[in-house]
């Protein structure tokens, strides 16, 4: 839990909304933010993943990041958005329901992870944010979406 607050303040964050809920992710990780488009579906890829994109001409895999995180499915709709992250040496895609707000992290916003919910929660949780709006939950994309994880065929 430790490494829950080895961000710094000054960070910036991206706020996204997914499934009613609010989550931020480093900025430095977004490569540019699309509107939604179709997929193509990848035979016997995991369930959170949507399909792929075409990218100005690289192959990019899109992830259902509702479901990814466990609150359900999430249809796809022309609100929808999705974040090209890149994690590692990875391009991805993140279907995200809205992008809310571009947050500076300041001194004593990131709150350690509660110590609820199933164990593997803190390996992706870096802390929680507290705002006029709410809660905001500081997550770890390398975590969430592991390197060794297959996203495409």
């Amino acid at each position: 839990m430790a490494a829950a607050l080895q961000v710094e303040p000054g960070r910036e964050l991206i706020v996204v909304e997914i499934g009613g809920q609010r989550f931020a992710i480093d900025i430095m990780s977004v490569r540019e933010i699309r509107g939604w488009s179709a997929s193509t579906r990848l035979p016997q890829a995991p369930a959170h993943v949507l399909g792929m994109i075409n990218l100005r001409g690289s192959v990019l895999p899109v992830v259902d990041f509702c479901s990814r995180l466990g609150l359900g499915e999430n249809e796809p709709n022309a609100a929808s958005v999705v974040i090209v992250t890149e994690i590692g040496e990875r391009m991805v895609g993140l279907l995200v329901d809205a992008v809310c707000d571009i947050l500076t992290l300041g001194e004593g916003m990131l709150q350690p992870t509660p110590e609820v919910g199933a164990p593997g929660v803190h390996d992706f949780v870096r802390g929680v944010i507290t705002s006029s709006d709410g809660i905001i939950t500081l997550l770890s994309l390398d975590k969430v979406i592991p390197e060794d994880e297959a996203l495409a065929a």
